[in-house]
Formats: structure tokens, C-alpha cells, sequence
């Protein structure tokens, strides 16, 4: 049995994967938030985005544009932030 993954490295997975979407606007939506959130996240705030990355980003790309409603699981104060598109550099 493994042990889990600890903090950094669940963080370092969850770059990755927020960076390798395989489109340029979900890369630049998912990495771009972690870029700038990453830092203040806590345990709840990193399964909350690790799980974000399990849906499909056609659905994220949707709830963060407005044009879908949000599901209650991820609705809450990171969406909101995510919703503010504020962080997409390019």
C-alpha cells in the first residue's frame, strides 16, 4: 500500500496537470489560477482545486465564463476568484 502523497508533491501534480489541459484558454484558466492562488491554499483549498482538475474542462471553462451555472460542490469563494479571470496573463 502506498503512503499518500504529501502537500508539495500533490502541489507539484497539480501544476502540471493545471498547465497540460491541451487547449491554450484551459491552460491559461486552470494554470493561471494556480500560479496566483497557490500559495494561500490549505488542505481544503488544494483537494478542492485537485478535484476541479478531475472535471472536464469544457464544464470549468463554462462555470468560469458564466455561461453555466456552477454545481454546488465547487461554488464558493475559489470560484469566485476563478471567476474573475483576473490572473490570465498573456
Amino acid at each position: 500500500m502506498t503512503e499518500p502523497a504529501d502537500f508539495t508533491t500533490r502541489l507539484a501534480r497539480a501544476k502540471f496537470r493545471a498547465w497540460h489541459r491541451g487547449t491554450r484558454e484551459a491552460d491559461y484558466t486552470f494554470g493561471g489560477f494556480f500560479d496566483r492562488y497557490h500559495a494561500e491554499w490549505d488542505e481544503a483549498a488544494l483537494a478542492w482545486f485537485e478535484r476541479l482538475l478531475e472535471q472536464e474542462d469544457v464544464d470549468v471553462l463554462a462555470w468560469v465564463m458564466g455561461t453555466a451555472e456552477v454545481p454546488e460542490a465547487f461554488a464558493g469563494a475559489q470560484m469566485d476568484a476563478m471567476r474573475k479571470l483576473d490572473y490570465v496573463k498573456i
